[in-house]
């Protein structure tokens, strides 16, 4: 559900159905290989599923500490609180809580329960104790966002005040960009299930001896691209192709029938001392075939929540479309 590049050329797929015809220019070659593959994927997916399934079913004390989770018990030892002073105004904060603001920066807002889940490792009382303190001093805020059942589901984002003190201070690198409040409501429970997924792939990629440098929402890659293409841009807005090429070369993604598809989320880490990126794209009910294709020609991971995941797939395979797709 990738907001896309809408300036020049609009990259959205989504639609509130999924389209009766079926004119996505497939050649017989292509539907031979789709035919061929969609046995190798349906392994794929399988075994992640299964995995999956495992991770979920041992509980912390029948497996190793994830990175993730070390890292977060540290955190949650510290109890003392520390006096910050930021342009007149101090503050009172605990490590947990300079984590959680760190966490809503860089997600922009994240559900309450994957907070308490991922950031405190299930400790949701002092969750809650923090957030509290965060929103009495005015760095924080909640907010109920509604999910596919239109539940109200509660969730916490940055105030102004915890992104000013977050953007000044030396908490993350240089070159994370963080947000607050809410940008687009309707999207706001899309943009939640962004922190899951994320730690979900991060925490495989430290399993796999790599380490993330830095996340970027499909908002910076989107603002980046806007401003690179103006640039070149002429009066009329037009832009040469071989323009539009170097520019997705240069963002690390690539020109699909005129357009340039953005993944949802890019995760940035290093493995064997290289850099490496990982593209992601959350997708949903409301994602028409072509979209997916294209996502999957673009070559990003493609991932549907549990519950979304089996129809998701279905729908893959009676396209014949040669795309895994990852639950979380």
């Amino acid at each position: 559900m990738s907001r896309g590049f809408d300036g020049f050329e609009i990259d959205d797929f989504r639609d509130s159905r999924f389209d009766s015809g079926r004119d996505v220019s497939r050649s017989s070659s292509s539907d031979w290989s789709a035919r061929t593959s969609l046995p190798k994927i349906h392994r794929e997916e399988a075994r992640a599923d299964q995995l999956d399934r495992e991770g979920r079913q041992r509980s912390r004390g029948e497996r190793m500490l994830l990175p993730r989770e070390e890292r977060v018990q540290t955190i949650l030892s510290q109890r003392t609180r520390t006096q910050y002073g930021d342009r007149g105004k101090d503050y009172s904060l605990r490590d947990s809580e300079i984590h959680t603001l760190s966490e809503l920066g860089k997600f922009r807002i994240v559900v309450a329960d994957d907070l308490a889940e991922l950031a405190y490792n299930g400790d949701r009382t002092r969750m809650e104790h923090d957030v509290e303190s965060l929103v009495r001093q005015g760095l924080a805020k909640t907010t109920s966002i509604a999910d596919a059942d239109h539940n109200p589901i509660q969730a916490v984002t940055l105030s102004k005040e915890g992104h000013k003190l977050l953007s000044r201070g030396k908490v993350l690198r240089p070159d994370q960009v963080t947000y607050y409040g809410l940008k687009k409501p309707k999207e706001a429970m899309h943009d939640a299930h962004l922190y899951r997924l994320y730690h979900k792939v991060a925490d495989e990629i430290e399993e796999g001896g790599g380490w993330v440098l830095r996340v970027k929402l499909d908002y910076e890659i989107k603002r980046e691209l806007y401003a690179r293409l103006a640039h070149f841009s002429d009066d009329k807005g037009h832009i040469p192709e071989a323009v539009k090429e170097e520019v997705a070369r240069h963002h690390h993604l690539k020109v699909m029938s005129g357009e340039i598809p953005i993944p949802d989320l890019s995760v940035e880490y290093v493995n064997e001392g290289a850099i490496q990126r990982c593209d992601l794209e959350l997708v949903t009910d409301h994602y028409r075939p072509q979209g997916l294709a294209q996502k999957a020609r673009a070559g990003f991971h493609i991932y549907a929540r549990r519950e979304e995941a089996d129809r998701l797939r279905r729908i893959r395979d009676e396209w014949e479309l040669t795309a895994a797709i990852l639950s979380f």
